[in-house]
């Protein structure tokens, strides 16, 4: 193995216990997002998503966290097409995972929890953020789908771009939309000398009688 994929006892981040971390999960992924933006590191809010297919494939890639807050609490919110191969996954099983690789500052966070479709009206409310270049890929991509080259992207491209020349506001397409996953157990991850890392994890106690949103949190270490 060469010395640049050796594993090197050089995680010197600093000390975190339990009376460090947050028992909001909200409030202590906010702490350590601020902190990755802080240090720099490139979209600092890239997350990986996991999914599983209709037939039990696992599958994973990188989305982007859009906010933490939903209409009926927190919850981590990403958005994607409907008809891609993660959306085709999200409509047969919701439950997914979220992983945040902060390698630079040997810190990771994963959630476990379950994805919902967000409100129509926070969909449009973001997409109404994107550039409009981004608006009409929206429109122009068959996303996973196979292309036979570049040039067929280009010309879906150009037809989205000649279909909405006289539109000031390009609409959301039906099938692009926001996912608020709402988390059943967040664990925040900080290497450590001689790899006894720090394991803490929040998990999710709801209360009897109330909404999930209303849930408390218990605190538990896992060995590394």
């Amino acid at each position: 193995m060469s010395d640049s994929l050796a594993r090197h006892d050089d995680y010197d981040g600093p000390p975190f216990d339990e009376s460090l971390i947050d028992r909001d999960p909200f409030v202590q992924l906010r702490r350590w997002l601020g902190d990755a933006e802080a240090a720099g590191l490139p979209d600092a809010n890239a997350m990986v998503l996991g999914t599983v297919d209709p037939d039990g494939a696992p599958s994973s890639r990188t989305v982007l966290l859009k906010g933490l807050a939903g209409p009926d609490g927190p919850a981590l919110e990403f958005v994607t097409n409907s008809e891609s191969r993660k959306g085709i996954a999200l409509a047969s099983e919701q439950r997914v995972t979220l992983l945040f690789p902060w390698y630079a500052l040997r810190r990771q966070v994963i959630v476990d929890g379950v994805a919902h479709p967000a409100p129509a009206a926070l969909s449009d409310e973001y997409w109404a953020t994107r550039p409009r270049g981004s608006q009409i890929g929206g429109w122009a991509s068959r996303q996973s789908r196979p292309a036979a080259d570049r040039a067929e992207l280009e010309r879906a491209v150009a037809a989205a771009e000649a279909r909405f020349a006289d539109v000031d506001a390009v609409p959301r397409p039906p099938h692009w939309g926001a996912w608020l996953v709402e988390p059943r157990s967040v664990e925040f991850w900080q290497g450590r000398p001689s790899r006894l890392h720090d394991r803490l994890v929040l998990e999710r106690v709801p209360a009897a009688g109330r909404p999930a949103v209303d849930a408390a949190w218990r605190l538990l270490r896992r060995q590394p």
